[in-house]
């Protein structure tokens, strides 16, 4: 389980960064940026966050709604076409950088989850497994995730039949035979090579 070891270790204020989305065939890529009130956690609170991997919907929903109260959040996304311009490496940190922004302070350190840092105007520290041992890491999963949850179900509504409200964009039976039967909306990632044989087959 995540813990604030690694927070403690550092001085100063430090922010957990984690994305959403980076394999999926459509939608945005989605970061958040997240620096921990931790006196007002509460042990209960802090024992239930975890990689969102980890957690049940709803439990995920719970958390998102909880984590708002004990924290300070930035949001930052980069799109689709972002991600056929910049590869989807370039789009995550292009997100992560939004998030951090949207904070509006600097911390002290960034924790990131991956192992490569991305360009923020902090020094950052890269967290291989990041998610399943910083709790500020664990806590932007969360918020990250269910962010892009919300976010595809809206544009399941503006696109119907791919089953994003259930799929959430990536490439699932159900996907793929929409995709090539409706063909690719402005949010499909056309630089991703599922994507492409697709659409060359449905051609």
């Amino acid at each position: 389980m995540p813990d604030l070891a690694l927070e403690r270790e550092a001085t100063g204020v430090v922010a957990g960064i984690d994305e959403a989305g980076r394999g999926p065939w459509a939608g945005p890529v989605v970061a958040a940026a997240v620096i921990l009130d931790v006196p007002a956690l509460g042990r209960e609170l802090q024992r239930a966050i975890n990689d969102s991997k980890q957690l049940a919907r709803r439990e995920r929903e719970r958390l998102y709604a909880a984590l708002w109260a004990v924290a300070l959040i930035g949001i930052g996304a980069a799109s689709a076409r972002e991600v056929d311009r910049a590869n989807v490496l370039g789009a995550t940190f292009r997100a992560m950088t939004r998030a951090l922004g949207a904070l509006g302070v600097t911390p002290d350190l960034a924790l990131v989850d991956g192992d490569r840092a991305p360009p923020l105007p902090c020094p950052v520290r890269a967290i291989v497994r990041g998610d399943a041992r910083s709790l500020s890491i664990a806590a932007a999963s969360i918020i990250a995730k269910v962010t892009r949850d919300r976010i595809m179900a809206k544009l399941a509504c503006r696109y119907p039949g791919f089953g994003w409200e259930r799929n959430v964009g990536y490439g699932t039976a159900e996907h793929q035979a929409a995709l090539g039967r409706l063909g690719p909306t402005p949010h499909h990632r056309l630089s991703f090579g599922p994507v492409g044989r697709v659409l060359l087959g449905s051609s």
